[in-house]
């Protein structure tokens, strides 16, 4: 058990052999290798799961170093809660497939793993919890794990109270030192080789992408390396120029006695997890195991860490314990479960564990260098660790993530991620660990970072802002007699009506929205055009053009979308969305270099600020700052220009996500504020105002416009996205993805994406929600908004071909509730080039 697991090692706290002996074959009992496939620095469970799933899956000379005994760090003293639930949508997958590992390793490895399935349940005591355990029920319904919502009455059996809440069978609790020994033998049984203690002392790249990994034992050629070395993060990060942005939190939990009533009982309790008093107790032996989340300002990092590094030798000990700490969730446990106030506290176990800034981990390739990974940052790694080993496996054997998790991508971070950025972050997201999970959530400590816009000074007091991939951008504008602030709700809440209100703005005069959060790059050299055929599915822009293209996976799924404009002769301007900055920048590189294309690509993210300019009136109001002919003649869609706006340089592409008439301007962020003013000054006449990403999101949704992490990711393929017109299976480049999707197109599709109205009443749809057809779950939405043209809700979902025709019904669950929905013809509104070129046609038949 887990108890017995803390008690025997804690025994070993200060033994250390290392320095007793001088040869490798002596310290680690086994040959030294020098060359490996691949590397991975730390023994805890998820380190150790990565080289049991490389070496199971087929790699050949995989080596796990580690500097000083297995689950050394957070792993041996962690709690070893295991539960399906995740808020999140693909880590469930995660979840879901450590379960299913857990629950056969000990029949493979021989390896007992001290595994107990009672189930789980989660506590709803407020009307917003019970939202949102309803919010979640229908974002689970489309997946594989089962989970019930129990309302009042109903129970599992498993507890002696009765509340509403989410019951979720198969979860439970391992004991996280059998689990990981069982994977490190398995690991060995399929050829991985285990070096313990071999501490990294320095990593070094080599010129073709290698890495040499150095240890007091020898040096390892490496052609990748994976750093999974839990609070030791940061300090194997800057041996290579990184500062991961990781910190060391104190969790405390409590373990009893026996308690006579839990030993009477005949079938292990279920684990629980109270959200309002915010703590997980669950069955240990004949007593209990209880473990709280402090709030913000009771927590305690270990900063020190941070600064100064883990002093040497740490690995497994433990903090000093604080019960006063925690006390006010021990009494609000007492009163949930009564059998507590009596209960004798054995021991109080306080250990560090990892947090990020947003408490999810960094899986995934690093951008920056090549061929180096992470696996860092777990909060929960025993639940984590046996799927993102094999995540991790699987991308590294295949070349493609086996599905989307850029929430756990480690490029979302950037230098804006500083040390007190980070700090503030990790003390909110320790503390906020059970809020209500509300759609559109936004946390504000540690903001703003560095990455504000030109005009962000202009904007903050008069926007309710967003954060995106650092920087602040404006969400929806407050005007006198709004409700404002931010007020999250599972309903409609107080912006519907001002996002309505900048809906018309744009449909009917002119907005302006600030769209520097946007990722940019600038890719030129002799190669560039050939690198960016292979890259992009679609043919590259002619000077002075601008289109859509996506970059796809070997095996034919969405990777990125990227506008593509050429600037000049072999220079191109590539815009993604903030969320992928650096996720499709490091996809960009690595082609380069495998490739040995000459090309320079450079990252002016942060030099250059974006306006968008949008509506009927956008025209005149450009014209009145430029000489430059801005008619439709003059000025086409999908063209670039170098302009001066108020004598101001400007980059102008005529395009706007809101599927107006409009213009994105790329200006230098020095200047970015006098030309915003220009506009607003020029556009007084037209009814010019701001508008924010909620108008454009409900705009774009309207036009039928796809959004990348939504209608497509890793998870889709252009074709059931709907994407046919931007990809271009018959030009002469071999782009990456081609023939996987030839395959695809000549098996024909299951599923595509459908265009849908519903009728709610004060909700409206978010994306991942399960859609239903004769009481069967039959796809799921991907996003969706109000239509505040139609006066609708309107969603984009993937449903089976057969029920893609437009005047299909199917229904939407929206908390709980299945509302009427149908298959529509999209778009809901005609794009502004679409309508214009209506009328001209029109105008040439009369």
């Amino acid at each position: 058990t887990l108890w017995h697991t803390v008690r025997f090692v804690a025994d070993l706290n200060n033994f250390s052999f290392f320095p007793l002996f001088s040869d490798a074959s002596t310290v680690l009992g086994k040959r030294w290798k020098d060359t490996a496939e691949t590397v991975i620095i730390g023994g805890g469970c998820v380190g150790v799961s990565l080289a049991y799933h490389l070496a199971k899956g087929g790699m050949k000379d995989v080596v796990l170093l580690e500097k000083s005994e297995l689950t050394a760090g957070s792993t041996w003293h962690a709690a070893g809660l295991t539960t399906y639930y995740h808020p999140g949508i693909n880590l469930k997958k995660v979840h879901f497939d450590s379960i299913k590992l857990y629950e056969s390793l000990e029949a493979e490895t021989g390896q007992a793993v001290g595994f107990h399935q009672p189930g789980s349940v989660r506590i709803a005591s407020t009307p917003a919890r019970v939202d949102e355990m309803k919010y979640q029920m229908t974002r689970t319904h489309w997946h594989v794990t089962p989970q019930y919502f129990i309302g009042p009455g109903e129970s599992p059996g498993t507890f002696p109270f009765v509340l509403a809440g989410l019951y979720t069978p198969g979860d439970g609790h391992i004991d996280p030192y059998s689990l990981t020994m069982a994977l490190a033998a398995g690991a060995r049984m399929y050829g991985a080789q285990i070096y313990n203690p071999a501490p990294v002392t320095a990593l070094n790249p080599t010129a073709d992408g290698k890495w040499d990994v150095q240890t007091p034992h020898g040096t390892i050629r490496a052609n990748r390396i994976v750093n999974a070395t839990g609070f030791w993060a940061r300090e194997v990060g800057k041996m290579i120029g990184f500062d991961h942005p990781t910190i060391p939190v104190h969790h405390q939990y409590v373990v009893t006695a026996t308690v006579p009533e839990v030993k009477a009982l005949k079938k292990e309790l279920a684990v629980i997890r109270d959200l309002e008093g915010s703590y997980y107790l669950r069955q240990e032996r004949d007593g209990l195991l209880f473990g709280p989340y402090e709030k913000m300002e009771k927590m305690v990092m270990q900063d020190s860490w941070v600064r100064d590094g883990v002093p040497p030798g740490f690995g497994k000990e433990l903090f000093e314990s604080d019960l006063d700490r925690i006390m006010e969730h021990v009494e609000m446990a007492m009163e949930m479960i009564p059998v507590l106030k009596k209960a004798d506290i054995i021991n109080i176990v306080s250990g560090p564990i990892t947090y990020t800034p947003d408490l999810l981990p960094m899986v995934g390739p690093h951008q920056g260098v090549r061929n180096y990974w992470t696996a860092i940052g777990f909060g929960y790694g025993v639940i984590h660790a046996g799927g993102i080993g094999k995540f991790l496996s699987d991308w590294i054997r295949n070349g493609e993530p086996p599905y989307d998790l850029i929430e756990c991508d480690p490029n979302r971070y950037g230098k804006w991620t500083d040390v007190p950025f980070m700090c503030a972050k990790a003390r909110e997201s320790y503390g906020f660990n059970n809020v209500v999970g509300y759609p559109k959530e936004e946390r504000f400590a540690g903001r703003p970072t560095s990455r504000t816009s030109g005009v962000y000074e202009l904007l903050k007091d008069k926007a309710s802002m967003g954060f995106h991939a650092g920087w602040e951008q404006p969400h929806w504008f407050y005007k006198p007699g709004d409700d404002i602030g931010y007020k999250p709700s599972f309903h409609r809440t107080n912006w519907f009506g001002p996002v309505g209100r900048e809906c018309r703005l744009v449909m009917e005069k002119v907005g302006v929205i600030d769209l520097t959060p946007f990722g940019k790059f600038i890719v030129k050299g002799k190669d560039s055009h050939k690198l960016l055929d292979r890259l992009f599915a679609n043919t590259m822009p002619k000077v002075g053009h601008t289109n859509i293209s996506h970059m796809l996976t070997p095996t034919g799924r969405v990777y990125a979308e990227v506008t593509i404009t050429q600037l000049s002769p072999g220079e191109f301007l590539l815009i993604t969305g903030s969320g992928s900055e650096l996720h499709d920048l490091r996809w960009i590189e690595t082609e380069a270099a495998d490739g040995g294309y000459d090309v320079d690509i450079s990252n002016v993210t942060e030099d250059i600020g974006v306006l968008g300019i949008a509506g009927p009136n956008s025209r005149k109001v450009l014209q009145k700052l430029t000489d430059e002919d801005m008619s439709d003649a003059g000025f086409k869609f999908l063209h670039c220009k170098s302009i001066k706006l108020a004598g101001i340089p400007v980059r102008a592409i005529r395009i706007s996500y809101t599927g107006e008439l409009g213009w994105e301007l790329y200006i230098d962020q020095k200047n970015m504020a006098a030309v915003y003013q220009a506009m607003m000054e020029a556009g007084k006449d037209e009814g010019i105002d701001n508008f924010g990403t909620y108008a454009m999101s409900s705009l774009r949704l309207e036009k039928g416009f796809r959004g990348w992490g939504a209608e497509m990711n890793c998870d889709t393929n252009p074709l059931e996205a709907g994407l046919d017109y931007f990809i271009k299976l018959n030009k002469p480049a071999d782009f990456i993805g081609k023939a996987a999707l030839q395959e695809i197109k000549a098996k024909g599709l299951k599923r595509k994406l459908s265009y849908i109205t519903l009728d709610t009443d004060d909700i409206d749809p978010e994306g991942n929600e399960t859609v239903w057809h004769n009481g069967k779950v039959v796809g799921n939405t991907t996003s969706g908004a109000y239509s505040y043209s139609s006066q609708q809700s309107l969603a984009f979902a993937y449903l089976p071909l057969e029920l893609c025709s437009v005047g299909q019904k199917v229904e939407v669950e929206l908390l709980g509730r299945k509302y009427p929905a149908m298959v529509i013809q999209e778009p809901l509104v005609l794009t502004e080039p679409t309508r214009t070129r209506l009328q001209k046609k029109a105008k040439g038949k009369a």
